[in-house]
């Protein structure tokens, strides 16, 4: 059969662009540190909300207000993932159509808004409602901001890099933690006024971020691939100004590697489809596998890890922040220990074996649970080593769908993984272990566990099978941008 032969480009519509070789050529400098900062503080306040939430449900449950059940604190986490896919879907395709910094601070502003909101809430409905709002926002950091740290950060770190900030949602935890144990405090603050002020907290740092973002220029790699290679080239040049500044020493001289890209395409929805869904399909089931399997682990202990403690061990929960504290710590060590070996060693053969161990350590912990052999500091203590591997393992799936498609559809990509894996196991997981724990039966959450480990175990077997080594390699070399010409 002989093939059908692309369209030839009008004349004027083809250029050439050096953009991706001088970024990744860039040594580390200050302004990569703003980026990581300003951009990686989306994880931060994510792992801050969930942690608010996981670490006040037992004065949620108390409140005379809310008076919240298990399978309604459930529910409301459910409500927070359903904002944060849509948010994802909503705002990832917006930020590849119209760019990723001009998203940052519509995303950080609804987020901020919809966490004050929180503190203001009178029953189950509003909270929720509430909860939903927060979620859109968060969602939507995490399409334009992913796409937008793996454009800016040179290629050999890009791993290590991804694998921190993603894991940075720890830090939030941590800080989480620790304002919970003021905020549930009897002796500093009232009961019903001390929950409301934690949510009051995650809003004055959103605000702060706001601030951060205007100092991050538009991705030139989104510019390059959006018929604006001049505009390009201007903000790489403000950047290797900023980074030949802030080294004082000249930059490395910058590799003959150019593309040529087309200009005059305004939409690559048709195209990024059937990239999704035709040239990229291994990596499409692999994005998917990966997504869900850390999202139903993830989402369904953390989300209930406060009632376990209480109903199961009998924590107070003004003491619960205790707990978290160690867990959150360890899962932001996992990152950052381990993060390395994703760039030297090489994605697959870590992903896999990230993901495999902590679905058998899932898997023995919930058998050690339902044997009751366990006390509240020791059920922490496995929680910690499990999620100490698993952190990495989660952080590595938010890496893996941002390397593996072309930069047009790249933020979009991200949304549709992220809801996806959140749809199939982030929402139901919650609200699993909700029910689950209302009945008041180890054997019954010790399913729960079995299910999470046995769903790791799936991922890092699809892992093996579909994994590419994009580990050192610029993001046009993994997955050619659709404006390519030749």
């Amino acid at each position: 059969m002989i093939a059908t032969p692309k369209p030839t480009p009008p004349p004027g519509s083809v250029f050439e662009t050096d953009v991706p070789a001088r970024l990744d050529r860039l040594p580390w400098s200050r302004f990569h540190w703003l980026v990581v900062v300003a951009l990686g503080a989306a994880w931060i306040l994510d792992g801050l909300e969930v942690t608010i939430v996981g670490s006040l449900s037992g004065a949620l449950a108390e409140s005379p207000v809310l008076h919240l059940s298990g399978a309604e604190i459930g529910m409301a986490a459910s409500a927070y993932l359903i904002g944060a896919v849509a948010g994802a879907l909503v705002f990832g395709w917006l930020t590849d159509r119209l760019g990723r910094k001009r998203l940052f601070s519509v995303t950080v502003l609804i987020y901020l808004l919809a966490t004050l909101a929180c503190a203001a809430s009178w029953n189950f409905w509003s909270f929720a409602l509430f909860r939903l709002l927060t979620g859109t926002g968060i969602g939507g950091e995490y399409a334009a901001v992913n796409a937008a740290i793996q454009e800016l950060i040179p290629a050999r770190r890009r791993g290590f890099t991804d694998l921190v900030i993603n894991g940075s949602f720890w830090i939030g935890a941590a800080l989480g933690a620790l304002g919970a144990l003021v905020a549930l405090d009897k002796a500093i603050i009232p009961p019903e006024i001390g929950w409301r002020a934690a949510f009051v907290v995650g809003g004055t740092l959103g605000f702060v971020v706001l601030l951060l973002r205007r100092f991050i220029p538009e991705s030139p790699r989104w510019l390059m691939t959006h018929g604006q290679p001049e505009e390009a080239a201007r903000v790489v040049a403000g950047i290797e100004a900023r980074v030949a500044a802030d080294t004082g020493r000249p930059l490395p001289p910058v590799p003959p590697q150019a593309l040529r890209l087309r200009r005059d395409v305004t939409s690559w929805f048709a195209a990024g489809l059937r990239a999704l869904l035709g040239r990229y399909r291994s990596r499409t089931v692999l994005g998917v596998a990966l997504m869900a399997a850390q999202a139903f682990c993830y989402n369904a202990v953390f989300f209930t890890y406060a009632l376990i403690l209480t109903r199961f061990y009998a924590v107070a929960s003004a003491r619960i922040g205790l707990f978290i504290l160690p867990f959150a710590l360890g899962n932001f060590a996992g990152p950052l220990l381990l993060g390395r070996l994703f760039d030297t060693l090489g994605r697959r053969p870590m992903i896999v074996t990230t993901y495999a161990l902590s679905g058998v350590l899932m898997i023995l912990t919930g058998v050690l649970f339902a044997a009751g052999v366990l006390d509240a500091v020791q059920q922490t203590a496995a929680w910690t080593v499990i999620f100490f591997v698993a952190s990495a393992a989660a952080s590595s799936a938010y890496l893996t769908v941002g390397e593996s498609f072309p930069l047009e559809m790249r933020a979009i990509a991200i949304a549709l993984f992220y809801a996806f894996g959140t749809a199939l196991g982030g929402i139901a997981g919650p609200t699993v272990f909700g029910v689950l724990i209302d009945t008041g039966s180890r054997v019954s959450i010790l399913w729960g566990y079995v299910l999470g480990g046995a769903l790791m175990l799936i991922a890092a077997g699809v892992a093996a099978k579909l994994g590419i080594a994009a580990e050192r390699r610029p993001l046009e070399d993994i997955a050619p941008p659709l404006s390519t010409v030749g």
